[in-house]
This record gives C-alpha cells, sequence and structure tokens, in this order.
C-alpha cells in the first residue's frame, strides 16, 4: 500500500497564487516539484464558490 503525503499549507497556498496568475497544471507542478495529477486532484477537490 502506498503511503501519501498531505499537501502543506504553504504548498496549497502556492498552487492557489500559481492558478489565480493564469499558469498551467503542468507547470504549476514543475514549479511546486510536485505531480501533475496532485495539483489536478487538489484543484478539482477544492474548487468551489470560494475558488482556489
Amino acid at each position: 500500500m502506498r503511503h501519501y503525503k498531505q499537501l502543506t499549507y504553504a504548498q496549497r497556498c502556492q498552487i492557489a497564487v500559481l492558478k489565480k496568475s493564469g499558469f498551467t497544471q503542468q507547470t504549476i507542478a514543475e514549479l511546486t516539484n510536485l505531480s501533475q495529477s496532485t495539483i489536478s486532484r487538489e484543484l478539482s477537490r477544492n474548487t468551489g464558490k470560494r475558488g482556489y
């Protein structure tokens, strides 16, 4: 079984800033040193009225 690490608050803030700046998921993944699937899941899981 794989063990996953949760994103830190700082990583989530960084993703939010990059997303708001118009960066693509691939670019955000590269800049944050995370996989593109992690970014995709994070954005889809936490996009709502308050936005990401």
